[in-house]
């Protein structure tokens, strides 16, 4: 991040004043194309879509070195069912049937990848159907569970990535998923495979890039989704579903805009943006790897999550730690002296981790840790059990916002 970068971020959230993302300008007709790595900088990606929380598309030139798109395809474009068994076959892994629906979801089972390649062949000399119906290998946590060295390369963009570093101190999980399947088609059969409607966990930003196959994106901006609502309040399984034409079911529906379609190509690379509702369908057999993550942009939708108990996977205590950890990894960046102008090499596109990107990440903590620390469901909290108070992180990270100013 570069000083004219961090200080329209800066700007931009003063305007909102504390207002969530999303809905604050109108959605572009259509999903922009970035078609060159070299012509399209962090900088640009900062300014033009996280900040703004609009999508985007990366060609597959962006991925064209990731060894998964070189080993895990075949030259036919297809998966290459050989290298993985031969790499991963013992690896076990969470399938899900798409056949059943159970509260908005799939039930899961685990198998070891060998049986799911063994099924998913089957399934395709069977002219893509089986009695044991459409089976999805979702949420496969490679990097957690097996060398993921020379898989990819993670794009400079996506960087600035607080959940998973976060996690990785911990070492116990992550949220960097690998997904398989076969293909579907999404309007014909609910035994097909497809992604039910959702935004993403603690409304993070997410990315996803085809390995191999096509996939269908259905996006609806902050807001729409409740337009989609049933008449008990509960959002769909399927946008698609010629049920959400009944008005007594889905009396809203009528004043819902049309969706913004991408069709995401082999090796492409779709931005997904905090709080926009999607549905996605596999048109192809398809393998994709997927981040979920959160930064400074997106910061107040995580605690809003957090402060509404929202999120099943993190309170108020594991929130604090999450801010602490990233607070004092800023920190130390800081203290270690780098000029305003310093970058971390990365290709010439300009490091997401330099002084400005580490001024602007704290500036975002303490503000929000100040409301976190003011609500009175925090104040409940047993705050003993920290080793640095709240209060004084707080503190600190207020005298850093000062002495970072005009750096």
């Amino acid at each position: 991040m570069d000083r004219e970068t961090r200080a329209l971020a800066e700007s931009h959230f003063r305007k909102l004043q504390g207002r969530l993302l999303g809905g604050t300008s109108p959605p572009r007709g259509c999903v922009d194309f970035i078609e060159k790595p070299d012509s399209f900088s962090y900088a640009d990606f900062f300014k033009g879509y996280l900040l703004p929380n609009m999508p985007c598309v990366f060609s597959s030139s962006f991925t064209a070195g990731w060894g998964s798109r070189r080993q895990w395809v075949t030259p036919s474009g297809k998966p290459n069912f050989e290298h993985l068994l031969r790499k991963y076959g013992d690896v076990v892994v969470p399938v899900a049937n798409c056949g059943v629906q159970e509260y908005n979801s799939n039930p899961k089972e685990h198998m070891p990848l060998r049986d799911y390649i063994s099924y998913w062949q089957g399934y395709i000399q069977g002219g893509y159907s089986s009695p044991r119906g459409c089976l999805y290998l979702k949420d496969w946590h490679l990097c957690r569970d097996s060398s993921a060295e020379d898989v990819f390369t993670l794009p400079v963009y996506f960087s600035s990535d607080w959940l998973n570093e976060y996690w990785d101190t911990l070492d116990v999980d992550d949220y960097r998923f690998v997904y398989m399947g076969p293909a579907g088609t999404w309007y014909l059969s609910p035994l097909h495979e497809r992604s039910p409607f959702h935004a993403d966990i603690f409304r993070s930003f997410s990315w996803s890039v085809n390995i191999c196959g096509r996939k269908k994106w259905l996006f609806f901006p902050p807001g729409q989704e409740e337009a989609l609502r049933d008449c008990h309040g509960g959002l769909p399984y399927d946008v698609t579903s010629p049920a959400l034409l009944d008005r007594r079911q889905y009396p809203r529906h009528e004043h819902c805009s049309p969706p913004l379609e991408v069709t995401q190509e082999a090796g492409e690379m779709v931005f997904v943006p905090s709080g926009w509702h999607h549905q996605v369908h596999n048109l192809e057999d398809t393998i994709s790897i997927n981040h979920n993550w959160v930064n400074g942009c997106n910061l107040l939708l995580l605690s809003g999550q957090v402060i509404m108990k929202a999120c099943s996977g993190i309170d108020f205590e594991e929130f604090y730690r999450f801010l602490k950890t990233i607070a004092e990894r800023r920190l130390l960046l800081l203290a270690k002296g780098v000029g305003p102008d310093a970058e971390e090499a990365d290709g010439g596109k300009g490091t997401i981790l330099g002084p400005q990107q580490a001024a602007f990440d704290i500036g975002r903590i303490a503000e929000v840790l100040a409301s976190v620390v003011a609500h009175p469901d925090f104040q409940r909290v047993d705050t003993s059990v920290f080793s640095l108070q709240p209060e004084e992180l707080l503190q600190q990270l207020q005298q850093v916002v000062v002495t970072t100013a005009t750096l």
